[in-house]
C-alpha cells in the first residue's frame, strides 16, 4: 500500500513537472526587472539595467540568455543623484552611449555616460541640457534623415500634470540643440483608463519598410495592468517637430485588456500590462529596422498573468514584432488630413 502510494506520488509529480509555467510560454527571461534596453552587436546581445543605485550591463549569445548572464556594473551614483531609472543603450560613431534618468521626485533629469566598449570604461555622468530643463525620463537617441534626435517623456511645466512625449535635435550624442517639441499627449480615452498622472512614456524609434519614422511608446499607468504599447507614425515627408505630422494608433497595439486594443489587435494571453519595450536592432540603429515579412526580436517587461500587478512583480520577456501593412489611423478636429494609411506593428508574446 505504501509502495503504491509512493509510485502514485512520483507519477503525479512527473506530470506536473512536465507542464511549463504559464510565464515561460510568453518568453519570460526569469529576470525580475523592468525597462529593458537591448541591442545586438555582431552575434552578441547587450542589455543595460538599473540596479542597486547604478547601472549594469549584461551580454549573451541570445536574448533568452541575458537573464543568466553576469551583470557587470558600469556606473554607480557616487553623487547621490537619487532614483536611477530606465537606462537606454545606443551606439553612435562606434561608441556606446547609455542615457538614464536620475533624481528624486520632481528632480528627475536625463544623464548620459559613454565608452568605447559595452561593458567597461564609461565616462562620468553628464546631465543633458534638454530644452526648458524640465522633469525628464525614458530618453533615447536615434538618427533619422541625417539628423540626430532625442525623444523622452516629460512635463510641460514644473508639476506632474501629465507625461508628454517630446523630441529635440542633437548636435552631438551629448548635446541637444534648439527647442523641444511635443509630439504626443495622453488625450485619447484608451490611454486615460489609469492616470494621476496620465502618461505617455518609454518612446522607442523604429523605421518602417517605406522609410517612415515611428515612435512606439507606453500608455496608461505603469502601476496597473492597463499599461500597454501604442505608437506614433510620422506621415511620409513629415516634419518630426510638428505634432500634427504624427498620426497616433487608434488604441493599444500590445496590451492585456481588449477594451483598449485597436480594432484587429488581440490582447495578450500570458502576461498582464506589457510595456516599456525595446526593439532589438543591430547596433541599436533604426537604419537596421526589419523589412516587411519576418518577425524580429523584442524585449518588454510585464507581469505574469494571474500574479498581482505591481512594480515588484515585473519581469523581462522576450517577444517578437513584425510590420503590419495598409493600416489606417484616424483623428478628428485637428489640422491636416484626418486619416493616414501606412505600416503599423504587430507584437507577439
Amino acid at each position: 500500500m505504501k509502495l503504491s502510494r509512493f509510485f502514485f506520488l512520483v507519477v503525479v509529480f512527473a506530470l506536473f513537472a512536465a507542464v511549463p509555467a504559464p510565464a515561460a510560454q510568453a518568453g519570460q527571461t526569469a529576470l525580475r526587472a523592468a525597462d529593458p534596453s537591448v541591442l545586438r552587436v555582431g552575434s552578441t546581445y547587450v542589455a543595460v539595467q538599473s540596479s542597486g543605485g547604478g547601472i549594469v550591463v549584461r551580454q549573451a549569445a541570445s536574448t533568452d540568455g541575458l537573464a543568466s548572464a553576469p551583470a557587470r556594473r558600469i556606473w554607480s551614483d557616487s553623487r547621490g543623484l537619487g532614483e536611477v531609472w530606465a537606462p537606454e543603450i545606443v551606439t553612435d560613431g562606434g561608441r556606446f552611449y547609455v542615457y538614464f534618468s536620475a533624481g528624486t521626485g520632481a528632480a528627475h533629469r536625463m544623464y548620459v555616460i559613454s565608452s568605447a566598449v559595452a561593458d567597461s570604461g564609461y565616462t562620468a555622468e553628464t546631465q543633458l541640457a534638454l530644452p526648458d530643463g524640465k522633469w525628464a525620463i525614458d530618453g533615447t537617441m536615434f538618427t533619422f534623415g541625417g539628423q540626430r534626435w532625442f525623444v523622452w517623456s516629460g512635463w510641460a511645466g514644473d508639476t506632474n500634470v501629465e507625461q508628454n512625449l517630446y523630441i529635440a535635435r542633437m548636435s552631438t550624442p551629448t548635446a541637444p540643440a534648439g527647442a523641444r517639441y511635443v509630439i504626443s499627449q495622453p488625450r485619447e480615452s484608451w490611454e486615460r483608463v489609469v492616470g494621476n498622472p496620465y502618461i505617455n512614456e518609454a518612446p522607442e524609434a523604429v523605421k518602417d519598410p517605406n522609410g517612415q519614422l515611428h515612435v512606439v511608446y507606453s500608455a496608461n499607468g505603469s502601476w496597473s495592468d492597463q499599461y500597454c504599447v501604442a505608437e506614433l507614425r510620422l506621415r511620409a515627408g513629415g516634419d518630426p517637430t510638428y505634432v500634427w505630422d504624427w498620426y497616433k494608433s487608434n488604441g493599444c497595439l500590445f496590451g492585456s485588456n481588449r477594451a483598449t486594443m485597436m480594432t484587429g489587435w488581440d490582447p495578450t494571453l500570458h502576461v498582464d500590462g506589457p510595456g516599456h519595450h525595446s526593439f532589438v536592432l543591430l547596433n541599436g540603429d533604426i537604419a537596421t529596422s526589419p523589412p516587411a515579412g519576418p518577425k524580429f526580436p523584442l524585449m518588454f517587461h510585464a507581469v505574469p498573468k494571474g500574479t498581482p500587478y505591481s512594480w515588484a512583480n515585473r519581469y523581462w520577456y522576450t517577444g517578437t514584432f513584425c510590420w503590419w501593412g495598409a493600416t489606417t489611423y484616424r483623428r478628428a478636429n485637428v489640422p491636416g488630413a484626418t486619416t493616414d494609411t501606412g505600416w503599423s506593428l504587430k507584437f507577439f508574446e
